[in-house]
C-alpha cells in the first residue's frame, strides 16, 4: 500500500504565503513524477506545478512566478511554496505522484486525500 500524506493548508490573507508539502510512503519501487494539483468549487481539478519523469518542472501559467515546487527524492517529498497568495488560489490541493511499487509493477496514479487552501481577507 502507498500513502501520500499533504500538510500545510490553511486560511492566509492575500498576498500571503504558505508551503505545502507531501510524504509518500509504503512500498514504493520507484517515483516518476511528482506534482500538486487543485480543485475548487464547481471547476475541474487542474494541474498547479509538477516535475516531470525527466525532472523538469511545469506550472500553470496562473501561478508562474508566485508558486515554487521541489522535491526530496531521498525522502520521497514533494512540496509547494505559494507567494502572492490570491482569492482565486482558493481550492482544494492534492499532491500526486505516478510511481511503481515494485520492478514487475506497472506505473501507477496515487492521490493524497487533499489539503484546504482559503485566501480571504
Amino acid at each position: 500500500q502507498v500513502q501520500l500524506v499533504e500538510s500545510g493548508g490553511g486560511l492566509v490573507q492575500p498576498g500571503g504565503s504558505l508551503r505545502l508539502s507531501c510524504a509518500a510512503s509504503g512500498s514504493i519501487f520507484s517515483i516518476y513524477t511528482m506534482g500538486w494539483y487543485r480543485q475548487a468549487p464547481g471547476k475541474q481539478r487542474e494541474m498547479v506545478a509538477a516535475f516531470t519523469s525527466g525532472g523538469n518542472t511545469n506550472y500553470a501559467d496562473s501561478v508562474k512566478g508566485r508558486f515554487t515546487i521541489s522535491r526530496d527524492r531521498r525522502k520521497n517529498t514533494v512540496s509547494l511554496q505559494m507567494t502572492s497568495l490570491k482569492p482565486e488560489d482558493t481550492a482544494a490541493y492534492y499532491c500526486n505522484m505516478e510511481l511503481r511499487t515494485r520492478p514487475s509493477a506497472t506505473i501507477a496514479d496515487y492521490w493524497g486525500q487533499g489539503t484546504q487552501v482559503t485566501v480571504s481577507s
